[in-house]
């Protein structure tokens, strides 16, 4: 199991490092480009297998308790050490960024991306998958920060050198954002392990706080607090992240989507909440507020990018859309009780898959019509994506109904657990206050479902057909044949016929398929994950104790 971890933590680093080198001659294949991708899906999938065999050699009945741990000294001036672990609450997360590497690898691998080197973008994916496998699986506060701050170079290649419209201001834009929240970040971290005299984070979690005065958790927690933020993303510093999803390509926009922004949250929970409880007591509501202005701000955002004529872009669409579901997991996280946490890791998965899909969806959608413009997308043929590649469009209605969190499917139970979090928060929290958190957001989840709704109708059904004129009996002979419109040509019969798209492909459905089956299980049984995430959430909120 401790070799396992190491493997899944380091294997893509070395497959990143063996991407830039001359592919042997006998694995070049028709080209070293297609053998740099090949190997993308090879590292890849060895990574999720050995992340699959490490869930299931993980010990379901202790999910509280850190396992496969490897703890050696690194820098010991510091007392800094290489502490790798998993509990209940990393491991689903672990899983999650495993499949989708794995599942951008696939995709890339039949469709590979325009633009630079083949070599570098494999290197880069893989840099960014082992820094975002380490953030969850590393137990030192500054093995954390820096593998927090490992996934920031490779993702902004990604958007500068393989994006779209507009990739290079996004890309300065997300770097920027991100480092000047992790640089205040990283002054948290070293007060907390400076005044507590460790930087190991089980150790600092068994303590709760103990070691450090109420003022220092407060300084704490407002550092940290604004680095994770950022990458959460929490309004108001959210601005970054539909400029990076509109001009990211897929890959980059799904990878981003499903994991990357985790990794906020996730911080939250295991560092914040059992390290620094006073503090984070302190700025609870100040947290659920803004978490809840995002849930209302990314939702009207989305229904002025839905209107007919707003000239909307789906991409940012569903970037908005972030702002508002990451907006449930900040409030879980707020309510500070074993529900609301509950509910914030489950809706974190459930994004992460969602999301996932439907980023893939929309970067098929603009391979095929050349943009991701609504207004273009639904045209004028009445028909849309179901006329043109019915297959397609209703996989695309899946991904919408999911995100709006219906009921038996993922994304239901997280924002439902975090509501109820807020309905009942913990000891010493304003109880009207969080009522009317959870009001906002039990508001902010019917704004989801009507912009969404006008999204599957616009771009699946499109716009209505024109009636066709209306004629009176005088003006029609008796004895005249109706026109044949069956076949298309010139003239109205033909503007309604619907042009035909190519539908979903073999490759689209091994890269999209996992994740349309990870929903409706995570839907119907809850208890899947609910069941890894409870004991280890109630431990770190006990300070440690099972």
């Amino acid at each position: 199991m401790q070799f396992l971890l190491a493997f899944v933590v380091a294997a893509p680093l070395l497959g990143a490092a063996a991407a830039l080198l001359p592919a042997p001659p006998g694995l070049r294949g028709s080209s070293p480009d297609q053998a740099v991708l090949r190997h993308g899906v090879t590292v890849t999938g060895a990574v999720l297998a050995a992340a699959i065999v490490l869930t299931l050699g993980f010990d379901h009945d202790r999910p509280s308790r850190m396992q496969a741990t490897t703890d050696v000294s690194w820098i010991a001036a510091l007392d800094v050490r290489l502490h790798l672990g998993i509990d209940g609450i990393s491991l689903p997360l672990l899983v999650l960024t495993a499949l989708l590497t794995f599942l951008c690898a696939v995709y890339s691998y039949y469709h590979p991306p325009a633009g630079p080197s083949p070599k570098a973008f494999v290197a880069l994916v893989l840099v960014l998958e082992s820094g975002t496998l380490a953030t969850f699986a590393v137990l030192d506060l500054i093995l954390f920060f820096l593998a927090f701050e490992m996934v920031l170079i490779p993702m902004y290649f990604l958007i500068a050198r393989w994006g779209g419209a507009g990739r290079q201001a996004a890309a300065w834009k997300f770097i920027l954002y991100t480092l000047l929240g992790s640089v205040v970040m990283l002054l948290g971290l070293l007060l907390i392990g400076l005044r507590a005299g460790t930087f190991d984070m089980v150790a600092l979690a068994t303590d709760n706080g103990r070691s450090l005065s109420t003022s220092v958790q407060v300084v704490a927690v407002l550092a940290i607090g604004i680095g994770l933020a950022v990458k959460a993303p929490m309004w108001p510093f959210h601005s970054w992240l539909p400029d990076a999803h509109t001009a990211a390509p897929t890959v980059g926009s799904v990878l981003l989507a499903g994991v990357l922004l985790k990794m906020g949250t996730y911080g939250f929970v295991r560092v914040l909440l059992p390290v620094a409880p006073d503090g984070m007591h302190l700025f609870a509501p100040y947290l659920a507020a803004f978490a809840v202005v995002g849930i209302i701000y990314g939702s009207l955002a989305c229904l002025a990018l839905a209107r007919p004529g707003a000239k909307g872009d789906l991409k940012r669409l569903i970037a908005y859309s972030s702002v508002g579901h990451m907006g449930f997991v900040l409030l879980g996280i707020a309510t500070l009780t074993p529900t609301g946490v509950n509910g914030a890791l489950f809706a974190n998965i459930a994004h992460g898959l969602i999301t996932g899909l439907l980023f893939f969806l929309v970067g098929a959608l603009k391979d095929r019509t050349g943009t991701t413009d609504l207004d273009s997308l639904a045209q004028d043929t009445g028909a849309a994506l179901y006329g043109k590649a019915p297959r397609l469009g209703g996989l695309f209605a899946f991904g919408a109904v999911a995100s709006l969190g219906l009921p038996g499917l993922a994304g239901f139970w997280g924002e439902m657990l975090a509501m109820f979090g807020a309905f009942d928060p913990a000891d010493g929290l304003n109880r009207p206050a969080y009522l009317t958190f959870m009001a906002l957001a039990g508001f902010g989840t019917l704004l989801t479902a009507a912009y969404l709704l006008i999204v599957v109708r616009r771009v699946c059904m499109g716009a209505p057909a024109p009636a066709p004129a209306a004629t009176t009996p005088a003006a029609t002979a008796p004895d005249t044949p109706a026109p044949d419109t069956s076949a298309a040509g010139p003239g109205p019969a033909a503007t309604r016929t619907p042009l035909t798209l190519p539908d979903v492909r073999g490759y689209e459905y091994a890269a999209w398929s996992p994740l349309v089956v990870l929903t409706v299980i995570a839907g119907l049984w809850p208890a899947l994950l609910l069941g890894l995430t409870d004991p280890a959430v109630q431990k770190l909120l006990s300070g440690g104790k099972s």
